[in-house]
């Protein structure tokens, strides 16, 4: 027979009580987060009384001496002899009841939990007002396991209650003596309890759980090695429990532990603990430092279990200190992001928090220097999530590092040589656009560039309002900023694109006031963006379209080659906001502020051409194609060199014309002509690095297109051939087919 690693031993509910109140049963002190919901508990005692069996208890024998102390101070009169794994819940629900005794729910709200019993109808309730008003209850059975009670004044007293509401026989109050009698009896109701044997190992206590819970689910890892610590030092999960209670609610007596990031659980700090400590990020080699574990000999040790317990104890006191905490919050916000909603991975805080704390308390580094690092290391954590598939393996790799490291200049060098392997080209331009084409309305890449708008002082579209100040959760509206459809849902369903990973693709949102997104609704960007647009001057719309990332003329574009390109544009904009992170202040070298008066003034150039009309002929008064195929000889020329800007309404001479001659219905629709032409003359990419906007000139409105050097070359249909040019000097010049093809092999589009 093979030996076992369990012993069977009978208890009954009074026994189990009095060894949880002694301490000898390490159940959590019960001003612990209970979880169980009222019925549950009320389902256990009419179980209990019915006679069925509630399920064994699964215990594990304590491997310290008998003799051994807790440490710091604890009420217990004993040291627990026998931890609980499995259970937990049943025990404390009994306890708290029979006791009398409130619970802490997951709030750290406190709750006495009353449970009713009607003793004719032998049912049980949770109290509430109609049942403690009703005679035929007991409004809480507790008071039948108190130390001051007599059974007998509880009968008599119960029956009197109940003969002034009703009728009572004589058959009534047998059946009331009997009920109340049986469940005062229930301390003696039995359970069995599987005690397992000191010596096996954690993983053996978990396997064990697995495969004897009827749920089949795992054993919760944090819970257990939390009620480790409840039984071992105790002050020390109060504490945790503490701060994680403060970080719930602004305080109004003094600083606290609020912040608008995380409302840490205990477990969590713990881990945060153990990382500082031991530079470790398994929990499970808590384990260890709880129960005095030798890792090497296997055998346990009250003093090495006090050395351990020391490290611990000086970690948690960091983790716990309030301006470690909030001088690391400003690590965050530094890195763009404003609140928990913008964070997709609490274990990305945590273990940057690991990181700062590192820094800060064992290399000495300076504030200054250790929250750059720390902002940059959380940004390319949080937009890679770095630690979302296999958390504590990634993070005790990443640990690993670290626990050799010799002073601060190293452990920052260490930080970003990891940001720098980790962000690199090939990451910017291939992987984060990949990764940006998803609806998820959580994706870690949609908050990095909300981060990034941050960084580099970006205003919400269409709106004087900067991002920072509507994303900050301490003065927010109830609907101050909303995410909008670029092209709203409504728009799209009509076109044909009707699913939802279509129309919610991240791409298609951005930030936009209320009111704004109210105004828009669902018409076409067509149509409802020229009246957004009137109300900024062409360089506020620059900054605009670079900072939300919307390719030229966007509103013309096919659906999925707008979200293709706006991707990509997206991906720039949160290189750029991780650059200011390296760097100590931003500027927008990459957005330059357009002055006509100095452009026109300069005359034409390899980067300038006027064009007195889009599609009129001066000379004859009439549309002209050949005039159109000028405009876009000149366009053509600038997309395949370096770009430039074409001015529409001007004469060679720097005269004014205006766009009136070309006999337009408004601008709007000049502009949709000029769109219509390029696309099926240019192709629709052309387009998107065309940029029309409309001033004011000498008394005339006038049409500029500014261009940039296109990604891919340009060529223009001309009745059916396709024609190649580029700039040559202030001019325009068609290449032939041999030179088209070596100039687009040395340009290397």
């Amino acid at each position: 027979m093979s030996e076992t690693v369990f012993t069977k031993v009978d208890y009954d509910l009074g026994s189990l009580v009095k060894f949880i109140s002694l301490g000898e049963i390490g159940l959590p002190d019960i001003q612990r987060p209970f979880v169980w919901k009222n019925f549950k508990v009320r389902n256990l005692f009419d179980s209990m009384y019915k006679g069925y069996p509630v399920g064994y208890l699964l215990f594990w024998q304590n491997g310290l001496a008998a003799d051994s102390r807790s440490i710091g101070t604890d009420s217990k009169q004993k040291a627990p002899r026998l931890v609980v794994v499995d259970g937990q819940q049943r025990l404390t629900s009994l306890y708290a009841v029979v006791k009398g005794v409130p619970v802490i729910r997951e709030n750290y709200e406190s709750e006495l939990i009353r449970v009713a019993f009607n003793p004719l109808e032998e049912k049980f309730e949770i109290a509430d007002a109609a049942i403690m008003r009703d005679p035929a209850y007991i409004s809480d059975i507790s008071a039948l396991w108190n130390n001051e009670t007599d059974l007998f004044e509880v009968v008599d007293d119960y029956l009197k209650g109940l003969k002034a509401s009703r009728e009572v026989t004589d058959e009534d109050i047998k059946k009331v003596r009997k009920a109340i009698t049986k469940l005062q009896g229930l301390l003696r109701f039995p359970f069995t309890a599987l005690e397992l044997a000191s010596n096996i190992s954690e993983e053996d206590v978990s396997e064990v759980f697995v495969r004897i819970n009827s749920a089949g689910t795992s054993l919760n890892q944090a819970d257990f090695i939390l009620t480790l610590m409840s039984v071992f030092w105790d002050e020390g999960r109060a504490d945790l429990e503490r701060f994680c209670k403060e970080a719930r609610k602004p305080s109004k007596s003094g600083p606290s532990s609020f912040n608008h990031f995380i409302e840490p659980s205990p477990d969590q700090l713990l881990r945060v603990s153990v990382g500082v400590a031991f530079k470790r990020a398994r929990l499970r080699y808590v384990y260890s430092i709880l129960r005095g574990k030798d890792l090497e000999t296997e055998t346990f040790s009250e003093e090495k279990r006090i050395e351990q317990f020391e490290l611990l104890k000086e970690a948690q006191a960091k983790v716990l200190d309030l301006q470690h905490w909030h001088d690391f919050m400003n690590c965050v916000r530094q890195a763009g992001f404003r609140s928990g909603k913008m964070i997709t991975s609490k274990n990305n805080l945590l273990f940057s928090y690991i990181l700062y704390l590192i820094g800060k308390t064992e290399y000495k580094i300076e504030e200054y220097k250790l929250r750059k690092a720390i902002s940059r290391w959380f940004f390319m954590s949080c937009v890679t999530s770095r630690f979302a598939r296999s958390p504590e393996s990634d993070m005790e790799f990443d640990l690993a590092r670290f626990r050799d490291v010799k002073d601060g200049n190293q452990f920052i060098k260490i930080l970003d040589h990891v940001c720098d392997i980790t962000l690199t080209n090939d990451y910017w331009s291939v992987t984060l656009p990949n990764d940006m084409a998803t609806s998820s309305s959580r994706s870690p890449s949609l908050f990095a560039y909300y981060a990034s708008l941050v960084l580099i002082d970006a205003k919400v579209l269409f709106s004087k309002t900067r991002v920072s100040e509507l994303l900050d959760p301490s003065i927010q509206g109830k609907r101050s900023l909303e995410r909008h459809h670029l092209f709203p849902k409504g728009y799209l369903k009509n076109i044909g694109i009707k699913g939802t990973r279509d129309i919610n693709q991240i791409a298609n949102y951005a930030l936009v006031e209320w009111g704004d997104n109210v105004r828009i609704s669902d018409q076409p960007p067509s149509e409802y963006l020229p009246g957004l647009k009137s109300r900024f001057t062409y360089n506020e719309l620059t900054r605009m379209y670079y900072w939300h990332a919307l390719p030229g003329s966007w509103e013309h574009l096919h659906y999925r080659d707008f979200l293709e390109q706006r991707r990509e544009l997206m991906a720039k904009v949160i290189a750029e906001g991780y650059k200011t992170l390296k760097s100590d202040a931003y500027t927008d070298t990459k957005i330059e502020d357009f002055d006509l008066d100095s452009l026109i003034l300069s005359g034409e150039s390899s980067a300038v051409e006027f064009k007195s009309t889009l599609r009129t002929n001066l000379h004859t008064g009439d549309k002209d194609p050949r005039m159109e195929l000028a405009v876009l000889k000149t366009l053509a020329g600038f997309l395949n060199t370096n770009g430039g800007t074409l001015i529409i309404g001007v004469a060679d001479d720097g005269e004014s014309v205006g766009i009136d001659v070309d006999s337009f219905q408004n601008e709007d629709k000049m502009s949709l002509h000029l769109v219509n032409i390029v696309k099926s003359r240019m192709g629709p990419h052309a387009m998107t690095s065309i940029h029309p906007h409309f001033e004011d000139y000498n008394g005339s409105r006038i049409m500029v297109l500014k261009c940039d050097a296109a990604t891919a070359p340009i060529f223009v249909n001309d009745n059916g051939t396709e024609r190649f040019y580029i700039r040559t000097g202030p001019s325009t010049t068609e290449l032939q087919p041999s030179q088209t093809q070596e100039y687009i092999k040395q340009r290397n589009y």
